[in-house]
């Protein structure tokens, strides 16, 4: 993609953005809508200079949780991905515990975790984690796997190691694999933190909602839940970046 269509598709979304802002501003103002049931977008901005709710220290613990346990959803889900492609053994005896594992509700790991661990950022880590890690897994596997075996058969008769193998056809043939897992992992982190901070937290934006629940005051949940979304999408940039970076550079060297 060329400089000039990134700036065409970075300028159209901007455009659709404010297009969805303006028709919710005059929704809530022809419309007449009380602004417990749905504040205008200025409203929604004035939370912001709320001392009370403590945005920063909010925002910084979701952000940990998000992309604390994104982390060790991709480092485990490529590792584990790695091992069961090695080994057909452990991919035949394990895989289906990790599909039994992901047909869990998270919401009913939550109560398990607080239970371990106890309240605050490591479970609810953890439960981002657990969401966010069979995609990789299952997409990183897939990757692997789809390698010519002509390729592969030329390679050995060479006599190529496991190692040399992997690095120089496996790996760079599923980098497109692994950030398409990225990608969805990326959105169910977002989910997987809230989840848990609405099972059981004191602080973070999930929590925060909750709260301000109580009290009606619907701007401070839209601004959270905006806030949610800009954490999530901030994240989905970083993904998207990075992979035009690796997988282009490896294009451009092969």
């Amino acid at each position: 993609m060329t400089a000039g269509e990134s700036a065409w598709r970075i300028g159209l979304a901007t455009l659709a953005h404010v297009a969805v802002i303006l028709a919710w501003h005059l929704f809530t103002t022809l419309g007449n809508v009380p602004k417990f049931v749905m504040p205008t977008p200025w409203d929604t901005v004035l939370a912001l200079i709320q001392p009370e709710y403590r945005w920063w220290d909010n925002i910084l613990v979701t952000a940990a949780e998000i992309y604390g346990g994104y982390l060790l959803a991709v480092g485990g889900g490529v590792l584990a991905a790695l091992v069961f492609t090695w080994s057909r053994w452990l991919d035949a005896a394990f895989m289906p515990v990790l599909v039994s594992f992901n047909m869990i509700p998270k919401v009913a790991l939550g109560p398990l975790f607080i239970v371990w661990f106890s309240y605050g950022l490591l479970p609810n880590a953890l439960i981002a984690f657990s969401i966010a890690f069979f995609p990789i897994v299952l997409t990183t596997a897939r990757g692997l796997r789809e390698v010519e075996p002509d390729l592969l058969d030329l390679v050995r008769s060479l006599r190529g190691s496991k190692w040399q193998i992997f690095v120089k056809i496996q790996l760079p043939g599923a980098l497109p694999y692994i950030f398409s897992g990225m990608k969805v992992a990326a959105i169910l982190a977002v989910a997987g933190a809230i989840v848990g901070e609405f099972l059981g937290s004191d602080k973070g934006l999930g929590y925060l909602m909750l709260q301000v629940q109580v009290t009606l005051d619907t701007a401070a949940m839209f601004m959270a839940v905006i806030l949610i979304s800009l954490l999530g999408v901030l994240l989905y940039a970083l993904v998207i970046v990075l992979e035009r970076l690796v997988v282009v550079r490896d294009a451009r060297v092969s």
